[in-house]
């Protein structure tokens, strides 16, 4: 079976996850991350989620699955003990139309949520089409590794840059050529040893004479406090 790798925007969205143990608060800590709303449904739920339900960052109903409880929803996680809830959960969201994941039964799942590194900004997803989720968290550590908070600082540089040279740059091609060769900079290199003297050398170059972390309207604060650990080697 074959995935198609997207990213979703769920804001303001009503999420529906069925279950209350760890696997359910990875997954509403991750919805709210994405700015959706979420309903919870089970009659017990952890500490955590308890804390989260009681400052309304949740509605939580306790109480088992009920058949209608789909109506409205954008995206169903279905994280609970229960295997005949869960099927009957999978029914009723293919009778909505309504995307479902069911933890630990594929055959179930409509979509996989991947194994997941942030930087900022920056979303970085590993998937194993199902096959491993431990081996997909395996390559998303080896990633993260690799991939330090600078990328996430220099997505911010970029993404100032792009703003700046709307408003200067007319022609469509000639932004993404210069947007191109921000993009593939040494700026991460740059940011990790905190070289401010080189990111503003390497703005210049690349912007025009007027560019600097200032003129984009970024503060030097914004480097990293220091390097990371990949570049200490």
């Amino acid at each position: 079976m074959g995935y198609l790798p997207i990213f979703l925007d769920l804001s303001g969205r009503k999420c529906l996850l069925v279950g209350g143990g760890k696997v359910a608060e990875r997954k509403v800590q991750a919805l709210l991350e994405a700015g959706a709303g979420v309903t919870l449904v089970s009659p017990e739920v952890t500490a955590t989620l308890e804390r989260m339900a009681a400052a309304g960052q949740l509605r939580h109903l306790a109480r088992r699955y009920q058949r209608g409880d789909l109506r409205g929803a954008s995206l169903v996680f279905a994280a609970s003990d229960d295997e005949a809830a869960h099927r009957a959960i999978a029914a009723e969201a293919r009778e909505l139309g309504i995307p479902i994941n069911v933890a630990d039964e594929p055959e179930l799942c409509d979509f996989i949520a991947p194994a997941v590194s942030s930087r900022g900004a920056l979303k970085i997803a590993v998937s194993t089409s199902g096959l491993s989720p431990g081996f997909a968290a395996r390559v998303r550590d080896e990633i993260e590794h690799e991939i330090g908070v600078e990328y996430g600082v220099a997505l911010v540089i970029i993404g100032a840059a792009r703003q700046w040279l709307l408003s200067r740059v007319r022609s469509q091609s000639d932004r993404a050529r210069i947007m191109k060769e921000l993009s593939r900079s040494d700026l991460p290199r740059l940011l990790s040893r905190r070289d401010v003297t080189g990111i503003e050398r390497t703005l210049k170059r690349i912007l025009g004479a007027e560019a600097s972390l200032a003129t984009l309207g970024l503060q030097a604060d914004v480097i990293p406090e220091r390097p990371t650990a990949r570049d200490d080697r």
